[in-house]
This record gives C-alpha cells, sequence and structure tokens, in this order.
C-alpha cells in the first residue's frame, strides 16, 4: 500500500472497529466505555504537552492549566477513595505497581503475591515468566496459599508459608492483595497485622475492583490497613487507560520520585485530565453503578449456572465483584470458545483458572473464560438484560448454533443500549466515531 492507501485504511479499520462494538455485547472485565466528556479530554492539547514532575515543581513551562487540572484529579482522587495521598500520574496499573516495586523493595528481595491460575496479574509474576516484578524488578516471587472452593487467600495458609519463608531465610519485603481475576474480596483485615508486624509493605493492587471500592461496594483496602494501593482507571472506573496510587501521606515522597523521575516522564497529561472527570463521575454516579454491576454479575453467573455451566464460586454466590469465571472445559477450551463467541459478537477473554498448570493446560487453550458486567451496566443493562446474555452464551457453548444466527439477535438486542448511563451531561451514542478530518 502507498502511504495514502495505508493512511486512509487505518480511519476504515478504526470505524470498523466502532461499528462492531455499537453491535456487539462487551464483557471483558478489565474494559469498560469513557465518557463522551471523557473523550473530550482525550483529544485535547493536553496530550501534545510535557510536564515532568510533581505540580508546581515541573520541569516544563506551559502548564498553568494542567497543573490545575493535576491538582483537581488528585483531590478528587484522595475523596473518592478516603485517601490521604493520590498520584494520578501512572500511565498505567502496571506503571503503578512498577512505582511500588521500586520505591519499598530491592532487586533480590521476596514478595508473596497470588498466582496467575489463580487470579495474579502479570505484573506480579515471576522472573522465568516475564512477569513485571520479578523480570523488570528482580523480585523473588512465593504465591499466597489459595483456595479454589473459596476462590480466595487461604489465611491460615498463608501465615505459615510466611513463618516458613523467615526461617528459611527468606522474609517477604512486600505483600500483593489483589488481582486480575478477582471475584471475591481478599482477606485483608484477616492478614494485615500478622504481615505488618513481620515488617512486610503491603499494596492492593485494585485495579479490576476500583470502581467498586469507590461505590463502596467491595472492601475497603486502606481501611483495612494496607500500606498502599493501585489501580488501573479504565476498568470498573470510568477514565481513559492509565493508573493511579493512593497510600498513607507518610509515603507520599517515595512514591513522587517512584513515578517521576522512576517510572515515568511524560506522564500523558490529557489522560490525567480524563481521569479527573471520570473520578468526579464516580464521585457522584459511582454507589448506584457499583451496586448495579455486582447485581447484574451474580444474575448473569446464576443465569450460567442454571443452563449447566460450572460457574465458579458457588459455594459464596459465584461473585462479589464484576465478574465470573466459568469451566467451560466440557464443552470446549476457553481459547476456541472466546472465538465462538467473538463470532456471535460476544466478546469475553479465555481465562487460566485454577489447576490448569498442574494439568497441563496453557494459556492460550485454558480450561476456562473470564465474564465482566462492568461495560455492559454503563450502558444501563439491568438483571433482565443479563438472563438475555446468558441464553445467548448458552446458545453458542452449549447448542452449538449457528453463529451467524446469533450475530444477528445480538445485533438486534444491542440496538436498545447505544448510550451510557451515570453520566453528568447529554452523551454521544457510546461508540460513535467522532471524524475530526475527512478522508
Amino acid at each position: 500500500m502507498s502511504a495514502k492507501e495505508s493512511y486512509n485504511k487505518i480511519f476504515e479499520l478504526m470505524k470498523s472497529h466502532h461499528d462492531w462494538f455499537a453491535n456487539s455485547i462487551p464483557l471483558i472485565a478489565s474494559e469498560n466505555i469513557p465518557s463522551t466528556a471523557v473523550r473530550e479530554a482525550i483529544v485535547s492539547d493536553f496530550g501534545n504537552r510535557y510536564a515532568e514532575g510533581w505540580p508546581g515543581e515541573r520541569v516544563y513551562a506551559g502548564c498553568t492549566f494542567i497543573d490545575q487540572v493535576e491538582i483537581i484529579c488528585n483531590e478528587l482522587a484522595r475523596k473518592v477513595f478516603n485517601a490521604e495521598f493520590a498520584d494520578c500520574r501512572a500511565t498505567s496499573g502496571v506503571v503503578a505497581n512498577l512505582a511500588i516495586y521500586s520505591g519499598f523493595t530491592l532487586p533480590g528481595e521476596t514478595m508473596i503475591a497470588t498466582s496467575i491460575p489463580n487470579g495474579g496479574h502479570i505484573s506480579h509474576g515471576k522472573k522465568e515468566h516475564f512477569g513485571t516484578a520479578g523480570h523488570v524488578c528482580g523480585l523473588n516471587i512465593e504465591f499466597f496459599p489459595f483456595s479454589k472452593e473459596e476462590m480466595t487467600i487461604d489465611v491460615d495458609l498463608t501465615k505459615k508459608k510466611i513463618l516458613d519463608l523467615i526461617n528459611n531465610g527468606k522474609s517477604p519485603k512486600m505483600g500483593m492483595f489483589g488481582g486480575s481475576l478477582f471475584l471475591f474480596p481478599h482477606p485483608v483485615k484477616e492478614l494485615v497485622d500478622f504481615m505488618h508486624d513481620h515488617k512486610m509493605f503491603i499494596n492492593y493492587d485494585g485495579a479490576h475492583v476500583a470502581g467498586l471500592i469507590a461505590g463502596g461496594e467491595f472492601q475497603d483496602p486502606l481501611g483495612e490497613g494496607v500500606d498502599s494501593m493501585t489501580m488501573s482507571s479504565h476498568k470498573t472506573l470510568w477514565g481513559p487507560q492509565g493508573g493511579i496510587i493512593l497510600s498513607l501521606e507518610r509515603y507520599a515522597e517515595t512514591i513522587k520520585k517512584s513515578i517521576f523521575p522512576g517510572n515515568t516522564s511524560s506522564h500523558h497529561l490529557h489522560h490525567v485530565a480524563g481521569k479527573a472527570i471520570a473520578l468526579a463521575e464516580v464521585l457522584e454516579f459511582g454507589k448506584d453503578y457499583a451496586k448495579q454491576v455486582i447485581k447484574n454479575a451474580k444474575k448473569l453467573a446464576e443465569s450460567l449456572a442454571g443452563y449447566g455451566f460450572t460457574v465458579l464460586g458457588e459455594k459464596r454466590g459465584y461473585t462479589q465483584s464484576h465478574q465470573i469465571a466459568v469451566d467451560v472445559s466440557k464443552y470446549n477450551d476457553g481459547g476456541t470458545i472466546e472465538k465462538d463467541l467473538e463470532k456471535s459478537n460476544i466478546i469475553l477473554n479465555r481465562q487460566l483458572l485454577p489447576g490448569d498448570i498442574q494439568a497441563g493446560r496453557h494459556y492460550m487453550h485454558p480450561s476456562g473464560i473470564r465474564i465482566g458486567a462492568n461495560e455492559v451496566t454503563r450502558l444501563g443493562m439491568k438483571e433482565s438484560e443479563m438472563i438475555e446474555i446468558a441464553n445467548f452464551i448458552k446458545r453458542v457453548v452449549i447448542d452449538k448454533e449457528d453463529t451467524n444466527n446469533i450475530k444477528r439477535d445480538v445485533t438486534e438486542f444491542k440496538k436498545q443500549y447505544q448510550k451510557l448511563k451515570y453520566v453528568f451531561d447529554g452523551q454521544l451514542e457510546a461508540y460513535k466515531y467522532i471524524s475530526l478530518v475527512q478522508v
């Protein structure tokens, strides 16, 4: 292709993506759809500027209004999460975690976290798996003992493991709660005093559940005693892609320096503005949203279980978050089912589940799928729509119905859900492509 042909093709593909999502059911647990107001911030001139450093201490001139927006963003984050300190400069949840690792550990020290099949994130992972903590920061990673039945960390076995590590000269310097597959609150209250007594710094990775925490509907990690909390700004929160760090005031200077100059240069100022707008929306509408997300996730899980799907966490009501984990191995592997659902305009992702690695399964073809109710809730869907979505999934996975038939029905179903709820102002259609140039 010529330069002009490539140029035109890029716009064509972006518009096709918008059209596809307008006609699809978005169930990726790590995604959400920002408001028109947030999208306006993202295309502002803030995205062309630099502001290295902290407001009032910038390396660059031209930050008069940028500084004021960033100050408001940090103020809103502190208010939303009842935090002593907030830093909204991290360009992703992974960068937020990197700042915590580099600020509070040294290479060769030990961190205890949740393994990936048990719900941990790759940024908590070992060097041999190219996990961020091990590969980039040189940490030795040990894993929390995990209860598949309860789908959370085993408290008693964790205490025993930490004592065993100490006795073997591998005293953990950091404990990392939170993760990527995150159905139920982690036992922070049950472990935080024990971990502090053994001189561990404790971070809670709330990337997935930050919006639920903001709405008072999951758990309160800072209130329960963790030292810091990292998060993404775009999963159950509604912002642009990015990260946020919250902590006690006594850790503020270390975190500020770990972000800049430690892990960022420019920190994507247009996204800081977008985060500020999203946090204002959460402060106003977040409680109602968080409640509905969890209601929707529970109803979707119950409906899938009613069709015979093996939904994890049954003993505890399947989920207390936006997520559902389903073992689909009796129908096919998770990777194949992900593709079949995608052909039907149902967008979710395959998922490693507890026991998969021991069973020789690979992340491309695991036993599970992960479903998130966060984006469909933002579109105004409630429990009755979750029953319909479960039926669509059943038609693909169990009935093996022709995907073209299901795609047609999904497209018709989605026509009713094209605008966002939980917003201040009148909105464009959620997936409307905004053209700034004529191609």
